[in-house]
């Protein structure tokens, strides 16, 4: 999870402290709560770590230039370049850009709906971390991801657990105090509802994959778009 395009300030500041915090090796949480009620919590000190369990099944699948969309402090951007692998991450926040710049990541503070280096060259994109939440409207993001890619480009993505159910619209950020929490725009994929939302922009599913207990799926550009 990481901060989306268009994030109120209120969202952003909640997300630039948890991350502050997170990298001083505390405890750092965040609560994402749907109008329903339902609650997605995440330890922001797990973006910080040198590797999540998890990780190694995307950073094997990177194998050419990759844009890490939603960055946060870094951690696969840096991985893939220790690898020896040309990589660039993109986040809005300024507090990830400078955390990832501080463990040697090549980062910018950029919306992924903005212009942005490399478009329609880009050999591998990823979307790790529930980042497909990321503006509240998956279509719209797997799109945008389309345009990004390079013809035979590949986009992985992490999902959420098949049958748990999707999930999208404005929720509000906690950071696990009192206060009232910010609007947030968000979204969570299903793993057996990710199909019904590629094919339309133009992207189909070639791998699906889990590791750790964590949920993956590789997508192409579908040639009949």
């Amino acid at each position: 999870m990481t901060a989306p395009a268009l994030v109120c300030p209120a969202a952003l500041d909640i997300y630039d402290r948890a991350l502050s915090l997170a990298a001083t090796g505390r405890r750092s949480p965040l609560i994402l709560r749907g109008d329903d009620g339902r609650e997605a919590r995440v330890d922001a000190a797990q973006w910080c770590l040198d590797r999540r369990p998890g990780d190694d099944g995307l950073l094997r699948r990177c194998a050419g230039a990759t844009l890490d969309i939603g960055c946060g402090p870094g951690r696969l951007t840096a991985a893939l370049l220790r690898l020896g692998r040309a990589a660039l991450g993109i986040d809005v926040s300024a507090a990830a850009v400078r955390l990832a710049r501080q463990r040697g990541a090549t980062a910018l503070r950029r919306d992924v709906f903005a212009p942005l280096p490399g478009h329609g060259r880009w050999e591998h994109l990823l979307l790790a971390d529930g980042n497909l939440g990321i503006g509240g409207d998956p279509a719209a993001l797997l799109r945008r991801c389309r345009e990004l890619l390079a013809p035979t480009g590949r986009l992985h993505v992490e999902l959420e657990p098949p049958g748990s159910g999707s999930w999208s619209g404005v929720a509000t950020l906690h950071d696990g105090g009192d206060g009232p929490g910010a609007p947030l725009s968000w979204a969570r994929v299903a793993a057996d509802d990710l199909d019904p939302l590629a094919r339309p922009a133009g992207l189909r599913t070639v791998a699906n994959w889990t590791e750790e207990g964590r949920w993956f799926a590789s997508l192409t550009p579908d040639e009949r778009h």
